[in-house]
């Protein structure tokens, strides 16, 4: 199947896997539209909502730069009601604009607590609440939310217990949602991926150069990604899928395409359950 003429509205899309999942499907000739914050270049961080939507023309697809704060109602409304002005309805939600800080109880300031929480539980819920009127008319809708498998190690939690409980907000809302519209097609699903991403916030928070190099591409996810989006929506719901499980399914056999430097060992990302492990919902 292909998402061509099929409209995207991806959230936190100027950069890294958001970005990388409009360019997947901007290669079928889907319409995009990019629910971003950044309008201004910002040295720290690659891409705008206008550079976004430029290499997305290139790819082949159509682009809708949305100035967009998924902490404000207006906006998401505003962003949501344009994306239908231009493109028609909405077919895919992709819930990926996250904030994260990997910090404990007492380094983690009320303000970025209040961030993460805003932005991933509380943005997802409500960007989703607001596409969902869409997704009922469109023909195969997929919500895909970037969060993790429902694993409550304590392991995940004693570390960075905002953060973690921030990301586990955006996966609990696709499990509760995958069941109560089930009935009705749409499917809600987590994807995660098995190593880090070479993002933005492994350059600059995590790892730096040498991080980088441990990583595997965001494109990665976002072929994942596509081959979840070309499932039918009624038989693909309330999975918390990891990437490279994703394309074996597909038939893919060479991952070392995926790595930033290929050969180099890979750094395991958070929240990836181990083999056997007794998670609140099993595993895709």
């Amino acid at each position: 199947m292909s998402l061509g003429s099929k409209t995207l509205f991806v959230t936190g899309a100027s950069r890294g896997i958001g970005l990388a999942i409009a360019l997947r499907a901007a290669r079928d000739g889907a319409n995009i539209a990019i629910a971003a914050k950044t309008v201004k270049p910002d040295p720290r961080l690659p891409g705008t909502i206008f550079t976004a939507a430029e290499e997305i023309e290139k790819a082949g697809g159509k682009a809708l730069p949305l100035a967009c704060d998924i902490r404000d109602e207006q906006s998401v409304d505003k962003a949501v009601a344009e994306t239908v002005a231009k493109f028609g309805g909405i077919d895919i939600l992709v819930n990926n604009a996250s904030a994260i800080s990997l910090t404990g109880t007492l380094a983690t300031p009320m303000k970025r607590y209040d961030l993460m929480h805003q932005i991933n539980a509380r943005g997802t819920f409500m960007v989703s609440q607001k596409c969902i009127p869409h997704l009922l008319k469109a023909a195969n809708p997929h919500v895909l939310n970037l969060s993790p498998p429902l694993d409550f190690d304590v392991k995940w939690f004693a570390n960075h217990p905002a953060y973690t409980l921030a990301k586990y907000g955006m996966s609990v809302f696709a499990w509760s949602m995958a069941a109560e519209f089930k009935d009705k097609g749409i499917a809600f699903n987590c994807l995660w991926p098995r190593t880090a991403i070479a993002t933005s916030a492994i350059q600059n928070i995590l790892g730096g150069d040498e991080g980088m190099k441990q990583c595997r591409k965001p494109e990665i996810m976002a072929d994942a990604a596509h081959a979840i989006f070309t499932r039918p929506s009624r038989a693909c719901t309330g999975n918390f899928f990891i990437d490279d499980e994703v394309l074996a399914a597909e038939g893919v056999t060479d991952f070392d395409k995926y790595a930033v430097s290929p050969g180099t060992k890979l750094m395991p990302d958070f929240f990836v359950p181990a083999p056997g492990a007794r998670t609140v919902v099993g595993k895709a």
